[in-house]
């Protein structure tokens, strides 16, 4: 049985994502990725933290040498917590919102990838230190689905990356946002198409009840293939203004909900009008 985040948890960050990530923790949309806005994180649960630990995380340029592991005991499942270094310890009581720490970047980050928290939630009786293995994780929000033509201009550019303003946040703030399948069936989660797997979350896929089989289309091209909420990528390639690049970051936003283009040879400036084009 899913796990539900409440909507006043997911309030509490800017951006939440299942599928973006090409980690076994995220398949199947068993964990779940919350951004803050700061440099620390508050607490997405609360209980007794059970153990605090550092394990190592693939070595990057960017990266920390090391990331952290955090249980807490929430009396219905034990919760996993990475990529905070712990201002916590084993015994203490935390509630919803307390500061847990630090973010930590770690090298299980892509590098356009910004600082988030990882939570995913794991039956009693599992072993809480393994990757794999957690239940399935529902947001408590109804994520609004934006129609996107594939088109937009740049208003914020990293070195790996440049986020356009299209499609364009309803009400900034007030409600979480993401882009769409050009049916309206669902809002598109994942790294387009260089992670493996992506998801449909609201519409026909809420809770899974997406047809198998599906087909996945936006900006007018099929992109993958539907079974429940997870989505299996199609053989596409992304181009921007006619050049190749890594993929699309879509996730769920509160505060924008314009495309992400993103990938090493990303060369595109603020304000420059961009056409993408997803091809097969």
């Amino acid at each position: 049985m899913a796990v539900t985040v409440p909507r006043d948890v997911l309030h509490r960050y800017y951006r939440f994502s299942l599928y973006n990530s090409p980690f076994d923790a995220h398949d199947e949309g068993c964990a779940i990725d919350l951004y803050p806005a700061g440099d620390r994180t508050p607490s997405p649960v609360a209980g007794e933290v059970l153990d605090t630990k550092r394990v190592r995380a693939p070595p990057r340029p960017y990266a920390a040498d090391h990331d952290h592991l955090l249980l807490v005991d929430t009396g219905d499942h034990v919760a996993r917590l990475l990529h905070v270094d712990p201002a916590v310890e084993p015994g203490d009581a935390v509630a919803v919102g307390d500061d847990l720490g630090e973010l930590v970047r770690a090298g299980f980050f892509a590098p356009w990838v910004p600082n988030h928290v990882h939570l995913g939630f794991r039956e009693p009786d599992a072993n809480p230190y393994r990757a794999a293995g957690s239940v399935p994780v529902e947001p408590g929000v109804d994520v609004e689905p934006l129609s996107w033509d594939g088109t937009g201009t740049v208003v914020e550019t990293g070195e790996t990356w440049a986020r356009l303003d299209s499609p364009a946040h309803p009400a900034p703030g007030d409600r979480f946002a993401g882009v769409a399948t050009d049916d309206g069936g669902g809002v598109l989660d994942g790294g387009l198409p260089h992670y493996e797997w992506g998801g449909l979350l609201g519409g026909s896929g809420r809770d899974g009840g997406g047809a198998t089989g599906r087909p996945v289309t936006v900006a007018g091209r099929r992109v993958g293939t539907a079974d429940g909420r997870t989505v299996a990528w199609g053989d596409v390639t992304v181009r921007a203004n006619g050049d190749p690049v890594t993929g699309l970051a879509l996730f769920c936003s509160r505060d924008d909900a314009g495309v992400k283009v993103v990938g090493e040879a990303v060369d595109l400036a603020v304000g420059e009008t961009v056409t993408v084009a997803i091809e097969r």
